[in-house]
């Protein structure tokens, strides 16, 4: 090549790499449950901080039953599990992020009787994706997965999963693996799936609760906590939380590196990590433990950062961040705790567009301009500041039940209620 047309290469490479390190940053897709980490925590700012049903709404769809998984993210799509109880159906669905057309839908048919509590529909697993493929676990019905065209690639049953409140966990991709904290009832176990087949590469056996433990328990214990996969002590851990401990393994062969006890026997909200510490917070009043990963064995003595043995009603999951853990309840009660000590730094009641308290069964969101989200039931997003003196910023209703979580995508909110599937934007 001549020497002018080599330098016209260079002077072609230089300048369209000025342009790529002006444009800015491609925004994250929110590919499964907690977004891009499983943390809860989208790195986008500038986000609407205000809207209402006639204001910064791109599009709203109308859903055809009630249901209280969280949708995903992944490009132009938009996916959610849906049931059709009326049909004997659950599915898989999937939406045009620009317009809120429905793109294509799978069913799954199971017409079995399947316990679960009237306030938990079917379905209230989240799906994940890779970008390729999509799966979603329903339950009895078992998990299905899909590629971005809806053609379905495999499905496995993995037995009976029977409680009387239901499931709730999410699969999660990670590496050529799909994990499942399949439960609770009486057939529980963590597996881990080939993501391109189903095949079953391990699965990890959890031992049926003793006479003692029940009783003491009045019945009521289980996990519907989704996985976690971190990086800690300078290697990966899949941490699961459990009735009364905290298990991590190796993702790829199952193996168990430690664990830790004082959790309560009921758990609802999935792992909070941070600043080298993981919270692990127990349901309806049952114990809660902080504590640092990478360890060996039984870690209870030496890791363990603090224990809780009991707590508010937790049902959403909570946000470590800068030395904090922002955290609410079931009865809108958001609290600011220090990581490291878990002294209460502030904490209020948040109140319904209404005027009324109302109960919250969503998880916070934090985003890169340090703004956390909340749903509550009534369907109102509160915006609060995620920093050590109580600041709401916003109060946002929609006028539609929820129990499903805020999504964040390319400067956009995703929002499921019961009976649409919202868009807002500015």
């Amino acid at each position: 090549m001549p020497i002018h047309q080599r330098l016209l290469v260079v002077r072609l490479l230089v300048a369209a790499f000025a342009v790529l390190s002006a444009a800015p940053l491609i925004a994250e897709n929110w590919p499964n449950w907690r977004g891009p980490e499983g943390i809860g925590v989208s790195p986008e700012k500038d986000l609407p901080l205000e809207w209402s049903p006639s204001k910064n709404v791109r599009w709203k769809v109308k859903l055809p039953e009630r249901g209280n998984s969280t949708p995903i993210v992944w490009g132009e799509r938009v996916f959610v599990t849906q049931p059709l109880e009326k049909l004997g159906r659950r599915a898989l669905v999937c939406f045009h992020r620009a317009d809120g057309r429905q793109i294509w839908q799978v069913n799954k048919i199971y017409t079995e009787e399947e316990p679960t509590h009237p306030t938990n529909p079917y379905c209230s697993a989240s799906p994940v994706t890779d970008g390729t493929r999509v799966i979603a676990w329903f339950g009895s019905a078992g998990v299905i997965c899909c590629d971005l065209e809806g053609k379905q690639l495999w499905q496995r049953d993995l037995g009976v999963q029977e409680h009387e409140w239901g499931y709730a966990a999410s699969p999660v991709i990670h590496g050529d693996l799909c994990f499942l904290n399949f439960g609770p009832g009486s057939n529980e176990f963590v597996i881990a799936l080939d993501k391109h087949t189903g095949e079953t590469k391990w699965r990890y056996d959890l031992a049926e609760p003793t006479p003692e433990q029940l009783k003491r328990d009045d019945g009521l214990r289980g996990s519907w906590s989704t996985p976690l996969v971190i990086r800690a002590g300078g290697r990966e851990e899949l941490i699961v939380t459990l009735p009364e401990r905290v298990l991590a393994f190796s993702p790829n062969t199952g193996k168990e590196l430690w664990n830790c006890e004082g959790l309560g026997s009921l758990v609802y909200t999935s792992p909070a990590w941070g600043d080298g510490i993981l919270v692990a917070l127990g349901g309806y009043h049952r114990a809660a433990l902080a504590v640092k990963p990478g360890g060996q064995g039984d870690v209870t003595d030496s890791l363990r950062v603090w224990h809780e043995p009991k707590t508010r009603l937790r049902l959403g999951s909570g946000i470590v961040h800068e030395g904090h853990l922002y955290i609410g309840d079931m009865k809108s009660i958001v609290e600011c705790r220090d990581l490291k000590t878990n002294k209460t730094v502030w904490e209020k009641r948040l109140a319904s567009s209404g005027g009324a308290d109302n109960e919250s069964w969503s998880s916070l969101v934090l985003t890169g301009d340090e703004r956390l989200y909340l749903l509550n039931q009534t369907g109102d997003t509160f915006v609060l500041a995620a920093k050590p003196e109580f600041e709401l910023l916003a109060t946002n209703p929609l006028g539609e039940p929820t129990n499903s979580s805020i999504v964040i995508s390319d400067g956009e909110i995703f929002i499921r209620t019961h009976e649409h599937l919202w868009c807002i934007g500015k």
